[in-house]
C-alpha cells in the first residue's frame, strides 16, 4: 500500500494574515448567512475513492477545520460534497484548500449554489415571461419592426433536367452504379402505347360490365 503521509503538501506555509483579509473580505461583500455552508470538491484523485487510508487522509484535512463535518462521494464525477457545521467553516475551508494538493491531485473548491426559497403560495412552475411571444401565423398588429421577407427564387437543378431528357422510352438507365455494400439502382421506362399521342386527352378506362346473373 501506498503510503499517504506524504500526499499533503504542509499549509504551514501559507500566510495566515492573507488568508485573514481575504476571508474579512469575503464577510464584508456578502452576509456570513448567505454562504453556503457546503462545498463541493473536485478533481479528486481516485485514490481517495477505493483507498480507506487515502479517504481518511482526504477527511482529515477538513475535520482540522471542522470535527462536525461530513462527506458524501460521487465516484464517477471525482467529486465529493463536504458539509460543514457553519457558513464560516466553509468560507475558510475555501480560501485555505482551494488548489492545495491532496493525495497527487490539486483539488478545486466549490461554493454550492445557494437557492433562496420563493414566497409564493403556488408551488407549481411557473410560465416564462411573455416577453417575445408571437404566433405562427403572421399577426392581426406585427411587432415593432417586423418586415416582410421576400420570397426566394426558385432553384432550378439543370443538371437533373438534363438526364432527365436524355432517358429515352424503352431503354434501360443505370442511375446508380453497384458497390460492394449496395445493388445498383436501374430505371426502366415504358414505351408508349399505340396510337398515343403527346398533348392529346386520353380516354378514361370503361368500367367492366357485370355479367348478368341468374335467378335461382
Amino acid at each position: 500500500m501506498s503510503n499517504h503521509s506524504d500526499s499533503i503538501e504542509s499549509m504551514d506555509d501559507i500566510d495566515m494574515d492573507l488568508l485573514c483579509d481575504e476571508l474579512e473580505n469575503l464577510t464584508e461583500m456578502v452576509d456570513v448567512e448567505d454562504v453556503p455552508s457546503a462545498l463541493i470538491i473536485t478533481n479528486i484523485d481516485i485514490s481517495v475513492f477505493e483507498d480507506t487510508v487515502a479517504q481518511s487522509t482526504f477527511e482529515n484535512v477538513f475535520r482540522e477545520l471542522d470535527k462536525d463535518v461530513s462527506f458524501i462521494y460521487l465516484k464517477n464525477f471525482r467529486r465529493a460534497r463536504v458539509q460543514f457545521s457553519s457558513s464560516e467553516s466553509s468560507s475558510i475551508a475555501r480560501i485555505r484548500y482551494d488548489g492545495v494538493t491532496i493525495c497527487g491531485q490539486s483539488i478545486r473548491c466549490y461554493f454550492i449554489q445557494h437557492i433562496r426559497p420563493q414566497n409564493t403560495d403556488n408551488t407549481h412552475l411557473q410560465p416564462p415571461a411573455p416577453q417575445r411571444m408571437f404566433l405562427i401565423s403572421p399577426p392581426a398588429s406585427p411587432p415593432v419592426g417586423w418586415e416582410p421577407v421576400p420570397e426566394a427564387e426558385p432553384v432550378i437543378n439543370y443538371d437533373l433536367l438534363h438526364a432527365i431528357a436524355k432517358l429515352n422510352p424503352g431503354n434501360t438507365h443505370e442511375v446508380h452504379p453497384p458497390t460492394v455494400a449496395a445493388p445498383a439502382i436501374v430505371v426502366h421506362l415504358c414505351e408508349d402505347p399505340e396510337g398515343y399521342e403527346p398533348g392529346k386527352i386520353r380516354q378514361m378506362i370503361k368500367q367492366t360490365k357485370r355479367p348478368d346473373g341468374g335467378t335461382s
